[in-house]
This record gives structure tokens, sequence and C-alpha cells, in this order.
């Protein structure tokens, strides 16, 4: 079987929070999970440095577009790399190979008959003596009143273009834009109406779409796809490669989610794979981001894809709802936010995977607090899942020289353990990451109260067989804990395998009669309480500063 995923594509125009984060998350843990079972998985992602966001960072700065990309993607790529993300590949939006790509894509929507062209009004700042991309634009949501850009609004996720905004003005000086005439490309999205209709059904019925992602999809359906334009007038993308249009950008709502498939072709370059298999009928493909992504990638890719004649449409849709921060929406213009590349050099990387999934906005708005982070980690990672393992493996270091090489593992425990592979494998092959976790710590809890009661210490001394058979029966819980937490925390899994000197890990259970152990060291260290409200005012007084 083949696993394609592909995960969001951030802005290169500025740091990555702690919510891109948690949307993003779900598209490791499925990869280490594919792979552990030994299926063929892609998956990929990268930078987005075309279109509007990062003209106006290279603006507000004095820089080139280039030298803002460069810094992004550089520290996108160290910070994904210290949490344990296993991209295939992290590329890049402004590559000639993504060019080139999304370039084809557009010829072959013309060449089926997709595109044509149509004089529309947009939206022109004389001041600025400019024609004004859809984020230049700002004003109020016609659909729900709130405040928004001209290409999306983040309250309703409706998609919207500058003209449909009420009361705009110009984002760069104030003022407010004229409309003017231009000649652009448009998709004739209106075409897959009855397409999308039924694909989004199929979906509906499968399960296979967060629920977010079926009521946002059913709404557009219901209003009725509109043709959208697939060119701005704007410096920084892909060029369209038509005669007299060289200096118009396609569009990038089209251009961005065309990366998927760029990204794979450049994965198969580099690497001298064949990609088709990753991109046809039989592929299960899994596509992670915020819930204010669902258009793009339920309704706008799998036109894409229909009009290309690319039979991989999404499979699945994981669309988490969003993070907040301390009860307050992360606002990044107040500095409202816990950025990643701070909490990635401070906090243990399994931390911060563990509370994002546990506490993971999965179907419901959910909150990141600096309380409930360090309780969880002292609580759970340290105080359940390492206290388990440093008091066995301890008491073996001891008691039994490092090593146990007879006893028989108790026959419920080992029923429990196997049937925790179906189960918890079930639940990320649909995307409930949270239940699954949530799962294996159950059964750690139950492993410490199984510990207590049987007593080793005193077993030991009094029934040293039985003092066996306890003691491997925790070791197998261990072992297998560590497999099946090894999607969710790969680096204190490593540690544990490293320690039982296990060859590899895969999804299936370890069942082994003895143990040699190495390097028995805690996994965890405890994080000081004081850190709560030291984190907390350190919060509060650089958004205050601003």
């Amino acid at each position: 079987m083949s696993i394609f995923i592909g995960g969001a594509w951030p802005y290169a125009n500025g740091s990555l929070h702690l919510g891109h984060i948690a949307a993003l998350l779900p598209g490791d843990i499925l990869a280490r999970y594919y792979r552990l079972k030994g299926e063929r998985v892609l998956y990929v992602s990268g930078s987005d440095c075309n279109g509007t966001p990062i003209s106006i960072r290279a603006e507000q700065e004095g820089l080139s577009v280039r030298e803002v990309a460069d810094r992004y993607h550089n520290e996108f790529t160290d910070c994904f790399t210290k949490l344990g993300f296993t991209y295939d590949l992290f590329t890049r939006t402004d590559s000639l190979h993504h060019h080139t790509t999304v370039q084809s894509i557009f010829l072959t929507l013309l060449e089926n008959g997709y595109l044509y062209k149509k004089e529309i009004e947009q939206m022109y700042c004389e001041s600025d003596k400019k024609f004004l991309p859809d984020r230049y634009v700002e004003g109020e949501c016609p659909n729900c009143g709130v405040k928004s850009r001209g290409d999306q609004c983040d309250n309703c996720s409706m998609i919207l273009d500058s003209l449909d905004l009420i009361n705009p003005v110009c984002k760069l000086c104030g003022n407010t834009p004229v409309r003017r005439r231009s000649e652009h490309f448009y998709f004739e999205l209106s075409q897959f109406q009855k397409n999308l209709e039924a694909y989004v059904e199929n979906a509906k019925v499968n399960k296979t779409w967060r629920e977010n992602a079926i009521q946002f999809s059913e709404r557009y359906l219901k209003e009725g796809l509109r043709d959208r334009a697939v060119s701005r007038d704007i410096a920084n993308g892909v060029s369209i490669p038509v005669i007299g249009f060289e200096k118009k950008k396609i569009y990038v709502w089209i251009e961005a989610v065309s990366g998927y498939y760029s990204a794979s072709t450049e994965w198969a370059c580099q690497t001298e794979n064949e990609v088709s298999k990753f991109w046809d009928k039989d592929t299960v493909s899994y596509y992670v981001h915020g819930k204010d992504n669902i258009p793009f990638h339920s309704i706008i890719w799998p036109a894409i894809l229909v009009g290309i004649n690319n039979p991989a449409l999404p499979t699945h849709i994981i669309s988490n709802e969003y993070l907040t921060l301390e009860k307050k929406k992360i606002s990044t213009s107040n500095n409202w936010a816990v950025w990643v590349p701070y909490i990635v050099d401070h906090y243990h990387p399994d931390s911060i995977r563990y509370f994002l999934t546990t506490n993971a906005p999965e179907n419901r708005d959910t909150d990141f607090s600096w309380r409930e982070f360090i309780s969880s980690h002292n609580a759970e990672l340290l105080g359940a899942y390492g206290n388990f393992i440093n008091r066995t493996l301890k008491f073996l270091e001891k008691s039994y020289g490092g090593q146990i090489t007879s006893g028989s593992i108790n026959k419920e425990i080992e029923e429990n353990i196997d049937n925790l592979y179906v189960s918890v494998g079930k639940l990320i092959e649909d995307g409930h990451f949270k239940r699954a976790l949530d799962e294996i710590f159950d059964s750690i809890r139950s492993a410490n109260r199984y510990f207590d009661h049987e007593q080793p210490w005193k077993k030991f001394k009094e029934d040293k067989e039985s003092c066996n058979d306890t003691l491997l029966t925790c070791v197998h819980i261990i072992a297998n804990s560590a497999q099946l937490l090894s999607p969710f925390l790969p680096y204190s899994s490593e540690e544990v395998r490293k320690m039982l000197s296990l060859p590899s890990l895969e999804w299936q259970a370890i069942k082994k009669s003895s143990y040699d152990f190495t390097q028995i060291k805690p996994l965890f260290d405890r994080i000081d309480t004081s850190r709560i409200e030291e984190e907390l005012a350190e919060l509060k007084k650089k958004s205050n500063s601003l």
C-alpha cells in the first residue's frame, strides 16, 4: 500500500508558533506509524515563499523577498528537525522545480478547457500606484461582518475576493482603493459542482474526513461553486506561461496546493524513486492542516486534480480546530504566542509532542497553558511513563545484574498489549490521535498499579520465580509501550530501545524471554513548577511591550 501524507505549507514570513505545530504534528505521527507497519510512505511539505505575505514582510524590513524566505525556511527546517518531524522532503515554493511543475499544471488545465480569459475589476491603490493583491486589502467580511483580509476570512473561513469586502482599505497606506480593469485567467470551478458533491458525500459516508471538513465543504457546495481567478498582478510568484501574460503570476490558492505534487516529483528526482505509485487511484492520502485551509484541500485541490486527470484525490482530511493560548486567541501581531524556536530550545521535544497530541484540537478548540503543559510533563511523562521504566529497570540493575533471563509473561497483560496494536493502529489510521495516545497511557497507568500490587521487592526475597514473572512482564510492557509510543514520542522511544538493546521497532508485539540492559537512565527530568509563573510573566511582558 502507498501512503501519501501532505503537511500544510507555512508562510515563510514569520516564525512558527504552537498553533502551527498542533495542526501539522498529526502528519508526522501518521508517517512514523505507517513506516513501522512497513508501508511505502511519502511525507512532504515545504515553505510557502510566494505570494503576498512574504512580500509584506520584505517591504517592512527593507529586505529582498529571497532574504526573508531564506531566513524563515532555514528556521522552519531547524524547528521541524528538533521536533522530530520526518519529512521525506521539506522544500520551498520559490524553487525552479516548483515553478516549472506549477506552470505545467496550469497549461494542462488550459489545454483541457478549464481555464479561460476574462477582463475583471481589481483593487488599485492610486497612492501606491499598483494593483493590490487580496492580502493587501482589508475590510469587513460580507458573510459574517468581522474584519477580514481580501482572500479569506479567518473568522468564518469564507474564501473571498478583495472586491467582496465591505469598506475596503489599502493595507499599505490606509486609503480607499479604486476598481480598475485587468485581464486574467479564470478557473471554471463551477464545472466540478456535481463531481465534488459526490466526492464529499463519499467522504462523509466513509468518515475519512474530520467533521469540520465535511461541514465547511457542504456549505460551499450548497452555496454553489463559482469560477475563480487564477492569475494576479503581483511581483512574487510563479509567472503565467502564456505569451502576453508573463508579468502576471499564478494565484497562490492554486499554486500553493500544487506544491504537494511538485514536492513529490522533486523527491522522486532527488532519490531516483518512482512517484506514480503515490499518485494513482489506489493511493491512500492524508492532508494535514488547520481548519482555515479546509476549502483549499477539500474543494480546490480535488478540482485541480480532476482537471489534470490525476485520480489521486485526497482520501483523508485531517483538519484541526484552533489552539488558543492561556484562553485567548493566538495573535502574532500582538506577540501573544509561544514561538516554536523558543520552546524547542527550552523543553524536551517529546513533552511538546505529548501535550499537543493529548490536548489536540481535533474536534473543538483547545488551549495551551504553561501550567497544564508543565503539569502534564511532570505527571504523565515523568510520573507515569518515566517512573515505571526507571523503577523497573533500576530494580533489575540492582538485583539482577542488569538482565533478566527467565520468567513468564502475564497472559492477560500480554493479550491486552496485543490488542493495543490493533486498536491504537485503527485510531491512528482514522485520525483519532488523542484517543490513541490516551489508550497507551491508560495501559501505562495500569502497569504502575500492577508493579505496586506485585511488590517485586518482597517477592525477590520470598518467591524468586514469581518475581521473575513480574519483572519480565514489566519489561514486556516497557518494550511494547515504547514501540507503541514511537509515532508520538520518538526521542524517548529511541532511548528505551537502546536501554533494552532492541534491534529495531516495528508495529507488532515484541515477545522476548530475556533482556540485557545498558545505560539505564531517567527518560525525563522534572520541570520546576516555578517555571510556570516565569513563562507566564515573560509572555505577558512581551505582549504588553508591543
